[in-house]
């Protein structure tokens, strides 16, 4: 949507953190008369170089009358969809798009967008290195790595741009328009957030909401509710799955993610050229291999792609050994369903590290497969009580008041051949900045004990 223009106008925008300093210079090159940066916070890292560039900065609690006067209002997502001020300048008629519906205005080329639950940046990530494997330019981004507009500048009719959209960027989109629309799966989270379970599944459901019949819709077959909000969807359809074969669509078939229909198979990616940890990740690689295939890259550099990736960091991600027993930082576990899937790739022997900020879901779903696998969980955080409530007739719970004291218990807890799991099923804002510190820490604390910098194991 190329014509869009904010030439002359005065647009604001909510919120100073990555996205929202990315959209503000982007508007100012685009144009606009005047960008103001809006921010609860009263002090910014970066103040003076962002008034250097031009742009008018707010800090502290909100001025309605800044917003309400404005031709234009921009929010990172961060910002709370129905705050007070946004609805007040809604009411006075100006219109409010978060950042990603900003930079999807101007992006040229093709946009696949990638959202749910689940996996997101796992499977963004490796589309990316497919198409980059397979010649095709354009760029990653949106919720993971750099913000959606950081692509328009370098842009073209020939781009294919590769966006992760969370149900916090989809809620304040109008005209976004993606080729391939992803929706990798559906559960329960960000109901701290959300109103409801109805008011999360709507805001993922927008990723289909401008899709045509010459646009592709790419589904979770093995996830009957993702299945279900894609019926929205006016694009024709792509199906995946590991647990269930489509009659026609991305699958694993012996000894290779493969491309079936009917009778033929065509092999795309070897499963031994894959290093990640987990069965659920291998939905993943399934729906980049679907996405890869129907933007036209080769099987060849799929594999490729795929053979160079060790997975993201905080998920799934092997963070050490010692003594027989192995240390996984999934830190980016923060619902029930994502915990639940980490503690499934695990045959047994396993300590859970769990608890922070709960954000609603069902605990119980996790108590079958703790205990199938567990020996032990140990409780952090805000929710360390709910852990024990809803865990202690299944599975021993301990608690412990840090990060290091968590690991070095579960350590103790592990049995040689074991394996301790950092898969919180929380949000970590209880203890930590965001879920990336909360796994740099639990590392740290892994490194102490690999380099017998901490209180030893008993042989």
């Amino acid at each position: 949507m190329t014509d869009f223009s904010v030439a002359g106008r005065r647009v604001v925008v909510v919120g100073a953190a990555r996205s929202g300093i990315a959209a503000a210079l982007l508007l100012q090159d685009r144009g606009a008369a005047t960008v103001i940066v809006s921010d609860l916070r009263t002090e910014l890292p970066d103040a003076a170089r962002l008034r250097g560039c031009g742009l008018v900065l707010e800090l502290g609690p909100h001025n309605p009358e800044t917003l309400r006067s404005a031709d234009l209002v921009v929010t990172s997502p961060g910002v709370p969809w129905r705050l007070p001020v946004l609805e007040e300048a809604r009411a006075a008629g100006v219109e409010v798009i978060g950042e990603v519906e900003l930079a999807a205005r101007w992006l040229r080329g093709r946009l696949i967008a990638i959202t749910g639950t689940k996996g997101k940046s796992t499977t963004t990530t490796l589309v990316g290195r497919m198409l980059q494997a397979g010649g095709i330019g354009g760029g990653v981004g949106g919720n993971l790595g750099p913000a959606a507009s950081l692509q328009v500048p370098n842009s073209s009719e020939q781009s294919v741009h590769v966006v992760e959209v969370s149900s916090f960027q989809l809620e304040a989109t109008t005209t976004f328009h993606p080729w391939i629309a992803v929706m990798l799966n559906f559960s329960l989270d960000h109901l701290d957030r959300h109103a409801d379970v109805a008011e999360y599944a709507a805001a993922k459901q927008r990723v289909f909401a401008n899709q045509g019949p010459d646009d592709w819709t790419v589904v979770n077959l093995d996830d009957p509710p993702a299945m279900a909000l894609s019926e929205v969807s006016r694009a024709r359809r792509a199906w995946f799955g590991v647990d269930r074969r489509p009659e026609e669509g991305v699958t694993i078939d012996g000894d290779a993610v493969c491309h079936v229909a009917g009778t033929s198979r065509e092999p795309l990616i070897p499963l031994p050229s894959i290093r990640l940890i987990g069965r659920h990740l291998l939905a993943d690689v399934a729906a980049a291999a679907a996405i890869a295939r129907l933007a036209g890259v080769t099987a060849e550099a799929m594999t490729r792609a795929v053979e160079g990736f060790g997975g993201l960091e905080h998920a799934m991600e092997l963070a050490g050994e010692q003594r027989g027993v192995r240390f996984v930082n999934d830190s980016k576990a923060t619902n029930v369903e994502s915990a639940r899937r980490a503690i499934e790739s695990i045959d047994g022997g396993l300590v859970a590290i769990m608890g922070g900020r709960f954000k609603g879901g069902d605990l119980r779903e996790l108590r079958e497969p703790l205990a199938r696998r567990a020996r032990a969980v140990v409780a952090i955080g805000e929710s360390r009580e709910r852990m024990r409530e809803a865990f202690k007739d299944v599975v021993e719970v301990r608690e412990a008041a840090s990060m290091r004291d968590a690991v070095r218990l579960a350590f103790d807890l592990a049995p040689v051949g074991g394996t301790v799991l950092l898969a919180p099923a929380c949000a970590s804002f209880d203890m930590f900045t965001d879920y990336a510190e909360r796994g740099r820490v639990f590392k740290q604390e892994v490194e102490r004990i690999v380099a017998g910098r901490d209180i030893p194991r008993e042989p």
